[in-house]
């Protein structure tokens, strides 16, 4: 019990700091992506512990066969030059693939686990299997549990299986969403986080997550500059703009890391 509590406390702390502020931050992607890294490999994973990032996000999937994979695209086709849909292949066939950039292969949703477990990071989910399939999300659940990481995970889901996972995992959320949900019979607000990119994020909406205990989290992602004539410049301004309206959680993409320690 004494360890279990020591990671808890381990997981949720603040690994870098800022102009004198306690930061966290979340690597998106499935830990340290760049031209050398491949998404949701464990390359990326063995960067991001060696950086000392808290957590890492990563993408759910399910093979033709039912396992559980971290994989964002729907296909293989980006990585590892296979048009071809992830629930359409066996894991037999999948974990053969081979990504030119780093010769990683997809991996395992249980092994991205028992990696962030043996380096006491914490998991981000994003849910992306369709529907209401609740063995596999008893599955899921599951596997937090033995590797001992649903306490501190974190989920974005789907509508689909918001009702299945409220009050197993912290799932996220709008301001919008939250007031909604607060009327609901039930409601705590430690089922979930406020989750937003700094074009919907005010001062004021921190301050009301803040006064009610709700964990706040900022995602700084290339794609959300994806129109910018000036992407670091611009997640500069966004990264100052959070930090100074007391965000301290970050899920963040690793091109945009040096706004966010000293």
């Amino acid at each position: 019990m004494v360890k279990w509590i020591l990671f808890v406390a381990i997981v949720l702390a603040s690994n870098f700091r800022v102009a004198g502020q306690a930061v966290k931050l979340i690597a998106h992607r499935g830990g340290v992506v760049d031209s050398t890294y491949t998404e949701n490999s464990l390359p990326a994973l063995m960067q991001a512990a060696k950086e000392g990032y808290s957590m890492i996000e990563t993408d759910v999937r399910v093979t033709k066969d039912g396992q559980l994979i971290a994989n964002h695209d729907a296909t293989f086709q980006r990585y590892y030059s296979l048009d071809k849909k992830v629930v359409e292949m066996d894991w037999s066939e999948a974990s053969k693939l081979k990504s030119a950039l780093d010769g990683g292969t997809p991996v395992l949703l249980e092994d991205v686990f028992r990696f962030c477990r043996e380096h006491q990071m914490g998991v981000m989910l994003d849910n992306k299997i369709q529907g209401l399939d609740t063995t596999l999300f008893n599955k899921l659940i599951d596997l937090l549990d033995q590797y001992q990481l649903r306490k501190s995970a974190l989920m974005i889901g789907t509508d689909e299986s918001t009702d299945f996972f409220t009050g197993k995992i912290k799932l996220s959320c709008s301001r919008k969403q939250l007031e909604e949900n607060s009327l609901n019979p039930g409601y705590k607000n430690e089922h979930y986080f406020f989750f937003e990119r700094p074009a919907n994020l005010r001062a004021e909406d921190v301050k009301w997550a803040k006064s009610r205990g709700i964990l706040t989290i900022a995602a700084i992602n290339a794609f959300h500059y994806r129109k910018s004539e000036n992407m670091l410049s611009d997640a500069r301004k966004d990264c100052k703009r959070m930090l100074d309206s007391g965000v301290t959680v970050f899920q963040i993409d690793s091109e945009f890391r040096q706004f966010l320690i000293d």
